[in-house]
This record gives C-alpha cells, sequence and structure tokens, in this order.
C-alpha cells in the first residue's frame, strides 16, 4: 500500500483527489463536517424539490474535457446531461429580449452581431486567445509553477501556438475593450460585467482577458456548459462510488480542526465526530486541503512561511452569496424558459447586492421537481461582512429584506403568486459558512485578476511540505471542471 493520505473536504475538488489517488493505490480518508457529500455543489430536498446549493451547471463532460478524462480512468459512467442552449439568456436593464448565448457558434455570432455592432474584432481576439489556451491546457501545465518539476510540465505544455497568449497575458478584459474603442459601450461593457462576475468574481474593468477568454467561450460547440439530470449530486454520488470501489473511505460529519506540521512538514491532523464530539490526532503522509486558502491558512498549526500568510491576508475580499430557492407549478414558468438566466435592474447600481440575479430554472422530467412542479434558484452576489454584524433580529430583517426585493425582481419575468408557490427558503453567507464551512460563507474562489490568475494564482502545492491545495482558490479557478483540474493536478504532483 503507498501513503496515507487524509483529504480535508468533500467538495467536487476534494472527492475527485480522492477517488483518483484511491484508483492509483493510495490509501485515502476524506473527512467532511456536512451531512452529505458535494459541498457548493451539493442538494437539499423539501417537499419532493431537489435544490442545487450553489453549483446548478457543469462544463467537461464532452469527450477530452476534464470530467470525461476523470471519470474514464475511474471506470465509472458520467452522469446523463443535457446541453444548455441557450447557455445563458441576459436580460439588461429595461429590456425584455435577452441576449441568448447559444451553443451553436455561428448562431452566437449572429446574436452578439445583433446586440453588440461593431464589436466582432473583440470576440475574435477572444476566440483566438481561446483556441490557442485550450490546447495549452489540455496539456496538463502546472501552474504556478513551484519547483522543477512543476516548471518543466509547464515546459512540455508550451507549443508555438502558445505565443499568441503572451503580449495578453497583463492585460484585462476592460483594456481590450479601450483597444478596440469599445469601453464606451454601455450594453456590451454591462453584458461582460454580468457573465465575468459570475465566472472570475469581478468585473471586466479586473478580470484578466486570458481567463475572460475561456470562460467566455467554452459554452460555445464543441466544449458547452450541461444541465445535470436529477441534480447536481449525481455528480458527486458518481466520484464517491468511484473512491469505495477503489478502497477509499469517506467520513461525513467530521469536522478537520488542524492540521499539524512539524519542521515545515505536514504530519497529521485533528479530526472532531460531530456525533459524539469525541476528538482525535490522526498522522498522514500527505495532505490534500480541499478548503479555501483563507481556511487553509486558518486551521494551518505553525504556518511558518509568513509571505503565505501576509499574501492570503491582503487578497481582496471574496464575496458571498444571497439565493431563494422556490418550489413552484409548472405555471409559475414562461413557455420555452432557458434553464439560466441572469437579469440586471439598474445600470446605476453595483452587480449584485439584489441589483442583479442569476436564475437557475428546472427543466421538464429532469428529476428535481415532481411532475407539473418546477424550481427555481435565484442568487445575487453579496458583501459577507454586512451579514454578520449586529444583532439576530438585524440580521433576520436583512434576510427579510434580500427575499423580498428578490421575490419581487422575479415576479416580473416569473408568474409567482400565493397559488404558485408551494415553497421558499433563502440562503445567505452564514448558511454557506455553516453548512460548507468556507470562511465567512465566501463562495467563487479569489477572483481571476491579473495578480491572482494562471502563472500569478494561488498554486496547489503549498508552502508546507506535503500538504497539497485544491479547490477554487487554484489554478483554473471555479467551478466542476476547474477544482476537478486542480485535483488532478495534485494527483499527478504527489504521485511524482
Amino acid at each position: 500500500m503507498k501513503d496515507h493520505i487524509i483529504v480535508i473536504g468533500a467538495g467536487i475538488g476534494g472527492l475527485t483527489a480522492g477517488a483518483l489517488l484511491a484508483k492509483r493505490g493510495y490509501q485515502v480518508t476524506i473527512y467532511d463536517q456536512a451531512i452529505v457529500p458535494g459541498g457548493c455543489a451539493s442538494t437539499f430536498k423539501r417537499k419532493g424539490f431537489i435544490f442545487d446549493v450553489g453549483a446548478t451547471q457543469v462544463a467537461g463532460l464532452e469527450a477530452g474535457g476534464i470530467h470525461h478524462r476523470i471519470f474514464s480512468e475511474l471506470e465509472i459512467e458520467l452522469p446523463d446531461a443535457t446541453y444548455c442552449d441557450p447557455a445563458c439568456a441576459v436580460f439588461l436593464p429595461n429590456e425584455t429580449e435577452p441576449i441568448r448565448v447559444w451553443r451553436d457558434p455561428i448562431k452566437w455570432q449572429a446574436e452578439r452581431q445583433k446586440q453588440f455592432p461593431n464589436s466582432e474584432p473583440f470576440w475574435q481576439l477572444l476566440a483566438k486567445l481561446f483556441q490557442a489556451s485550450w490546447r495549452f491546457q489540455s496539456r496538463d501545465p502546472v501552474l504556478p509553477p513551484r519547483n522543477f518539476w512543476d516548471i518543466w510540465q509547464l515546459v512540455q505544455a508550451l507549443r508555438p501556438d502558445t505565443l499568441i497568449t503572451v503580449p495578453f497575458t497583463l492585460m484585462t478584459v476592460g483594456e481590450a475593450l479601450k483597444l478596440y474603442g469599445l469601453y464606451s459601450d454601455q450594453r456590451l461593457k454591462t453584458f461582460l460585467d454580468l457573465q465575468l462576475k459570475l465566472y472570475s468574481q469581478v468585473s471586466a474593468d479586473e478580470t484578466a482577458l486570458l481567463y475572460a477568454a475561456t470562460a467566455l467561450s467554452v459554452s460555445q460547440a464543441p466544449q458547452g456548459l450541461y444541465h445535470l439530470k436529477g441534480s447536481m449530486q449525481v455528480l458527486s454520488d458518481r466520484l464517491v462510488t468511484a473512491l469505495e470501489k477503489y478502497g477509499g473511505k469517506l467520513e461525513m460529519r467530521h469536522t478537520v480542526e488542524t492540521i499539524h506540521t512539524q519542521q515545515g512538514k505536514a504530519i497529521g491532523v485533528t479530526v472532531r465526530n460531530q456525533k459524539n464530539g469525541k476528538t482525535w490526532t490522526e498522522e498522514a503522509d500527505q495532505i490534500v486541503a480541499n478548503v479555501t486558502v483563507q481556511n487553509l491558512v486558518q486551521m494551518t498549526e505553525n504556518l511558518s512561511n509568513l509571505l503565505y500568510q501576509k499574501r492570503v491576508e491582503k487578497l481582496p475580499e471574496p464575496s458571498g452569496a444571497f439565493v431563494i430557492y422556490l418550489g413552484v407549478k409548472r405555471e409559475a414558468i414562461p413557455e420555452n424558459c432557458p434553464p439560466h438566466l441572469q437579469f440586471l435592474y439598474d445600470y446605476d447600481g453595483p452587480i449584485g447586492e439584489n441589483n442583479s440575479l442569476f436564475v437557475s430554472v428546472s427543466q421538464p422530467n429532469d428529476g428535481r421537481a415532481p411532475d407539473g412542479k418546477a424550481t427555481i434558484i435565484a442568487s445575487s452576489f453579496t458583501n459577507t461582512d454586512s451579514w454578520w454584524k449586529g444583532t439576530k433580529e438585524e440580521y433576520e430583517s436583512l434576510k427579510q429584506q434580500y427575499t423580498q426585493e428578490a421575490q419581487e425582481r422575479l415576479s416580473s419575468y416569473f408568474n409567482l403568486t400565493a397559488d404558485t408557490i408551494i415553497h421558499q427558503e433563502s440562503a445567505t453567507p452564514l448558511t454557506f459558512a455553516r453548512y460548507t464551512a468556507r470562511k465567512n460563507g465566501i463562495v467563487g474562489g479569489i477572483g481571476q485578476r491579473i495578480s491572482t490568475f494562471g502563472p500569478f494564482g494561488i498554486a496547489t502545492r503549498t508552502r508546507v511540505k506535503n500538504l497539497w491545495l485544491v479547490g477554487d482558490s487554484t489554478h483554473p479557478g471555479e467551478g466542476t471542471a476547474g477544482v476537478s483540474y486542480s485535483a488532478l493536478t495534485v494527483v499527478r504532483q504527489i504521485e511524482h
């Protein structure tokens, strides 16, 4: 038997790393404090409805995609899924006709030319950068590199066609818009701000252009975004099956409280069983942490690398999310409603804080709702600080305010009445902190700014020997595909 490896966290990144390590002969135990696996891609049930907690769509199921590659190695079947087409329908303020992000590249080109005249050179640049970046990423580079082996993997992934990306490495989307004389196009910039806030956590002015090229292009064929049949939970359930198939163990409702180190090396963890309150220390040869980098610094004992600590402390505070979950009669859903929609209600307001909503709608026979019914999940970005201040009464008042505003916003598109709404509940950063253990309830990684994406990001190889980081704090960022890629990177690094 190879090394004993403890994985902290049963999100998609942790489950993927654990299953792959077990398949490759390691002794693996995954600990997670939640009731069900999946992290931000898990689900919960109410009155016959199944609600996706956070993530609602998946990339990388196509042949050669990261989930396809990983599931093939694990010898388990991919979950049933359908393409999201359009991937999203985006409604700008005071507009009744959405911008539809089609999967067919020709239809999407026609749509954007109609919606944003004179912008085609900008989109063609994104397409060229995406094609080069996608080929580069498919060769499994390690970013950012932290030793000679990592550097060698990076060098091997480089090709002459990668050089096209070099002049744009330090450019933001906003700067590219200025380059093409499009920065003053309010509709275009607002559309990009909305989409990028979903995928990179920050606006066009801050998002790294190379990251945006992939984020804005991956929804078109031959890639695409997928809607899973059943729920997002099926993805983690398949990974749990693979983990156990190869002898790995999953222990839910077990909290890893401390990562122990000795002379700059990770040696074990302290675990608390939530059912009986008992704690113990368990030794490990390697530790893989599927947590935020903020959580990692907080839970690692004697983290002597002050530069690492200071870098994490100086990271801009990530966003939280307010989410409203609705179980409704099918008649509440407009005819031909896309599975994903995005609404902005005011050009002058910030994106988030209930001025914008990202909405996921269940489809007929997709397993999320009983016959004749549907689920609506609507989320908005929010500053986490405001939810942790004040009294319990002030918190409940703020939550009720957000819930009422979100429902009123949604009622302008959906037929939401006392008769059509069967179930309703809301989640705040406090809810996410409780159920996912993410510090302050933050969501979506660290933001793909120039200073934090790709070669300048947080590495999977931490400054503590035998301690690894997977998840949305690392390259290539958020989403089930992103965290799965980081897991594969760590598995390759551990094997080496």
